[in-house]
């Protein structure tokens, strides 16, 4: 099975008594359903709602958790976790010398990672599989392109490479599709805005899977259909990216016959298997359009 180390990762400790307790009122997941051996998705966000910092959450023992997140994010995380402690009984740290190991496959046939020191990676969804690794001592079989091919072509979107921190909503990048958003389990920093969008089916920004025909421009650069700007490109590997997009703006284009494309390359889009949103089934007018849609 291919492995990959990640060179721009660092691990944030947070322990104590009463770790638990303030990870849940502050972060977009539900620590009720992160089992021993997990890795998952989660965010903290800004009170309007924005992704302030993503990261990996996993158990660390009794009262103890690690958040796996940017390496350059990772001193600006731990001071706002600092600012929202107060008086919990809560110790937070980096990890000094930390290492993020990453396998995978595509398939669910029985898997080395099955094994003590791997956390599943519950972002991916089966048949694809992940997992990560934070010790030290494993020799890496692929390149980190290698990695990301395999995280483009399953709809997996991160920070940094695919969207800028405090630009995008939970629901923009699918947080909410991956369990990375607990939508019942009470008040979180952010919360009101991420259920009333979850309520009133007023998400609209995307991560869709991106096939080119034609030489992909740079990350970032836009996606047009009918000489509108329907959304941004995302990190990419060979033909294959991930865009987020407007899907009611792809819906028009669609419908309409228009191609869509990122500088001269035209692209095809599609939904994410795994993800359980569909294409609206009409467009909505550009008038009525949202920055929180």
């Amino acid at each position: 099975m291919p492995t990959a180390i990640l060179d721009n990762r660092a691990l944030i400790s947070v322990s104590g008594g009463d770790a638990e307790h303030f990870l849940q009122n502050i972060l977009t997941l539900d620590l009720d359903k992160l089992a021993e051996g997990e890795a998952r998705p989660g965010a903290l966000l800004t009170p309007q709602g924005k992704i302030l910092f993503d990261f990996l959450i996993s158990r660390n023992g009794a009262d103890a958790f690690l958040l796996e997140c940017r390496a350059d994010i990772a001193a600006d995380f731990i001071r706002r976790l600092m600012l929202y402690r107060l008086r919990a009984k809560v110790e937070i740290s980096q990890r000094d010398e930390s290492v993020t190991a990453v396998g995978w496959r595509d398939d669910s046939s029985t898997s080395d990672f099955d094994s003590t020191g791997w956390l599943r990676d519950m972002r991916f969804a089966e048949p694809a599989q992940a997992w990560r690794s934070y010790e030290a001592g494993i020799d890496p079989t692929e390149t980190l392109a290698g990695w990301h091919a395999f995280r483009i072509a399953q709809g997996v979107a991160e920070s940094g490479v695919d969207y800028a921190l405090g630009d995008a909503f939970p629901h923009d990048v699918l947080l909410d599709q991956n369990a990375g958003v607990a939508i019942r389990k009470g008040c979180y920093i952010g919360q009101e805005v991420v259920s009333r969008m979850h309520h009133r089916g007023t998400a609209r920004r995307r991560v869709l899977l991106a096939h080119a025909d034609g030489t992909l421009p740079d990350t970032g650069a836009d996606i047009v259909a009918g000489g509108k700007t329907v959304g941004t490109l995302g990190s990419s590997s060979g033909a294959n990216a991930l865009a987020i997009v407007r899907i009611d703006r792809v819906k028009s284009a669609l419908d309409a016959g228009l191609p869509i494309k990122a500088g001269d390359a035209v692209l095809e889009l599609t939904i994410p298997a795994w993800a359980t949103f569909t294409f609206p089934e009409t467009a909505g007018p550009e008038a009525a359009a949202t920055d929180e849609a």
